[in-house]
This record gives C-alpha cells, structure tokens and sequence, in this order.
C-alpha cells in the first residue's frame, strides 16, 4: 500500500501556508489566510505560487528563485505544524502489525520529505520513500509508484494507492494499481473527485483497512 503525503498521509498545510506567507512578507505582500491556500498544496510549488505571486511557470526565472527562497522558508518549519491526519496513526500502526508493508509516493523533494516523515516519528516504518526528485519523473507520471512498487517486491497489480489529487489517481491508475481519493484531503472547492478516475473514495484514513485483505474495518469500500 502507497500513501501520498501532502494532503493524504499529513496534514502540511499549515506549515507550507507559514512559508508561503513569509516570502510574502519579505516581498511586501500581506499574509493570505489558510483557507485559501490550503487547497493549493497539493498542487506544490506551482499551484502556490501561482497562488501567491501569480508566478507557475517553472520556465521563468522569476518562479525558479521564488521557488528556491519557498522551499528554505518550508525547510526551517516543516514539522512546526503539521500532524498525521487524525485516525492515520492508527492506519499505519494496524498495516505494520499486520505485515502488510506500506509506502509513500509524493512529489516532496528528497530534501524535505526524509526530515518530515522523521519528524512525524514514521520514516524508518515505511517500507519504502520515493520523492518527487527520486526517479526522472513525478506524479501524474506512473514512475514514481512503479519505482515503489519493485522497492517492495509488489507487482504494480496488487497494490493500493491512496492520495487527493486528481494528478495522484492518475499516476496511480497509470501504474496500474487501485486507487482511492482521500476525501479529508486538500481538495478545492470546486473539484469533483467523482471525475478523478479513482476506484473508490475514502472520507476518513480508517477507511482505508477496509480495502486491505484480512484487515477490515467494519465498512465497506465504496
């Protein structure tokens, strides 16, 4: 089983939101609240600073020093505020004692990823961590998740792959493996994870057992 970080396995908006406000700040711009970014982190860097300097386009010079100055603003508060979704403790404690090896697939930079996951006291239980800067490609590209796939020793077929975005159910369903959208996620008002692809969906991270063989839940997928 693969989880998606930023919006699936924890909840980072707070801290991404803090850095973005920062480099507003130091650009003169006033704060923006977190209801309106949240729905941005998902998207990483070019949804936020689309969001917040109107800059996306990793070909502009100006978005890659913004870029660089967003993500050592992030790097100095990853963990300052960011939690496991409530219940994903409990997700992750019943996989491992079921020997049933678990991973995460996120488009985060090595750089950021390894300390955070740390931090979240979960990085030595993962069966494997593939980053954004891991393989050549990144989600919705399916490498990242085959990568993990073989890294666990799992044809791509019989593994389950949980995120928030439409980008994650695409990979996913590239890869060949079965998808649920994390409805608890950071999705924006407007988007309808019924249009994502994705094989079932999920509102709470317990939810997730119920779709693991042997280990159910007391629900049903969807």
């Amino acid at each position: 089983m693969f989880f998606d970080l930023d919006g699936t396995l924890a909840d980072t908006a707070p801290d991404l939101a803090s850095a973005l406000n920062a480099l507003r700040a130091e650009q003169g711009l006033a704060a923006l609240p977190l209801a309106r970014i949240r729905p941005c982190v998902s998207g990483g860097s070019p949804a936020l600073l689309g969001l917040g300097f109107g800059r996306s386009d990793p070909e502009d010079p100006q978005y890659q020093a913004l870029r660089g100055r967003l993500l050592d603003l992030y790097g100095s508060r990853i963990a300052r505020d960011t939690r496991l979704f409530p219940g994903m403790a409990e997700v992750l404690d019943t996989l491992t004692g079921a020997a049933v090896p678990w991973g995460v697939v996120t488009n985060k930079p090595v750089r950021l990823t390894h300390p955070l996951l740390a931090a979240l006291g979960i990085a030595e239980r993962a069966a494997c961590i593939v980053c954004g800067d891991t393989t050549a490609y990144r989600k919705p590209h399916p490498a990242p998740l085959l990568h993990a796939a073989r890294l666990c020793g799992r044809d791509p077929e019989s593994c389950l792959f949980v995120g928030d975005s439409r980008d994650d159910m695409s990979a996913g369903r590239a890869a060949g493996m079965t998808t649920l959208v994390a409805l608890f996620g950071y999705l924006a008002p407007g988007d309808d994870p019924s249009a994502f692809g994705a094989d079932g969906a999920i509102s709470h991270p317990g939810a997730v057992l119920s779709w693991v063989n042997g280990i159910p839940d007391g629900s049903e997928p969807p």
